[in-house]
């Protein structure tokens, strides 16, 4: 028995007392206990390699008596007892399990259908609770992981989906961890393997992105036009500013095309040579006709 304060739901105190349930066995639960040790009894040595099991350093047993929990909580890892006939046990197993969840296929938060797959890593922490108060631990999880995977896409857009896949892995583990801890699962990881799209829309994710790098292209491509013209500007104008430069410049391009052994040599004429003689001729014609 134990007794103490408490706080009520208005605010006030109040004095409780809380009696513990005997574990008192009944008649039947008596003979049958009885019967189980006579058995073993007159069945000895033999019966010994029925009652002594042996758990390993990864699982637990969790024993019933008589359809009772028994007190102590999982046995193991090591040898342990059970009283044949009356007693049964359900070994668990504490590693790491791994599964994968099948694709699901949801719709965003953006109205776009996606299919993503994940894997989830989970193990037992409580094997009393594992057994006790779930059918089937592995199966559930299973269910909820699906389940949760596809809540979680719908409250997302793509951008997200697709950017910021670690923030939904967490997202889903605590949401896990929080709907399987009763079971006595704890959820240690979630990793999101592949987000699938539909091919129409990868087909136009492609073309934007390429008319993206494209107009990206261009502008690239007029500021160097941009520049590289302003620096023929400057050339021009540090040549204008003394005429061997420009012989200079001729006779370095005649030194580069000779390098390359080339059998073609062009000779540059200057626009001012060509403008005279075409000068001349119009002046000549124009004294004909006169």
């Amino acid at each position: 028995m134990k007794g103490g304060w408490r706080r009520t739901e208005s605010g006030g105190h109040e004095f409780f007392l809380e009696y513990e349930q005997l574990n008192v066995m009944g008649c039947v639960e008596f003979a049958a206990t009885l019967g189980s040790v006579v058995l073993l009894i007159v069945t000895l040595p033999f019966s010994l390699f029925w009652c002594f099991k042996v758990v390993q350093e990864y699982e637990r047993a969790v024993i019933f008596r008589l359809g009772r929990l028994r007190r102590g909580g999982a046995r193991g890892p090591g040898i342990f007892f059970v009283l044949p006939c009356i007693d049964s046990y359900c070994k668990v197993d504490l590693r790491t399990v791994s599964f994968d969840v099948p694709p699901q296929e949801a719709l965003t938060k953006d109205s776009v259908t996606v299919t993503v797959d994940a894997v989830v890593y989970y193990r037992i922490e409580d094997p009393l609770n594992a057994v006790v108060k779930v059918t089937n631990y592995s199966n559930s999880t299973r269910l909820l992981a699906m389940t949760t995977l596809r809540n979680i896409l719908g409250t997302r857009k793509l951008a997200e989906i697709l950017s910021d896949r670690e923030a939904i892995s967490h997202a889903m583990q605590a949401s896990l961890d929080v709907a399987t801890d009763p079971w006595g699962v704890k959820v240690e990881r979630v990793e999101i393997k592949d987000v699938s799209l539909p091919q129409q829309l990868q087909r136009a994710m492609a073309a934007e992105a390429e008319a993206s790098r494209e107009a990206r292209a261009k502008v690239i491509a007029a500021e160097g036009e941009m520049k590289a013209s302003r620096a023929l500007k400057e050339a021009s104008d540090v040549i204008n500013q003394s005429p061997a430069a420009l012989q200079l410049r001729y006779l370095q391009t005649l030194n580069n095309i000779s390098a390359e052994k080339n059998s073609t040599i062009i000779f540059p004429l200057p626009i001012d040579l060509i403008s005279y003689f075409v000068d001349v001729k119009r002046s000549s014609e124009a004294s004909e006709v006169i």
